[in-house]
């Protein structure tokens, strides 16, 4: 059974870095689905989907949905793209492991591949 870490990178300035996002969160329902762990992280510019898919009119509302318990986001970004509050308010857990950013060698030394979207 393999571990994955799916880090959301994109940002939500054209169509291509929705796509990318989408298929972050499809890639993440499959492993879900397997059975796998898979853990979520929007990190960078990636932070600012949150507030954008937790609203119930977003395309892409009920996958992000049903993947909430998975998300986390960086500390150090949320507050850098001004979306701190948003994601304060929603399931994400906010990452500070490493200089306030998720710490992406610590899922590497556990085993996780860890994928870029």
């Amino acid at each position: 059974m393999p571990d994955a870490a799916i880090v959301v990178l994109a940002g939500t300035d054209s169509p291509a870095e929705l796509g990318r996002v989408v298929n972050a969160l499809q890639t993440a329902q499959e492993f879900d689905e397997a059975g796998d762990n898979v853990e979520i992280i929007f990190d960078g510019a990636g932070t600012q989907w949150v507030p954008e898919l937790k609203d119930d009119d977003h395309d892409y509302h009920d996958l992000y949905d049903g993947l909430t318990d998975l998300m986390s986001a960086c500390h150090y970004c949320a507050n850098a793209y001004d979306v701190a509050d948003e994601i304060e308010a929603s399931a994400a857990d906010q990452l500070d492991e490493y200089e306030g950013h998720p710490s992406i060698r610590s899922l590497v030394a556990d085993g996780y591949e860890v994928i870029t979207y």
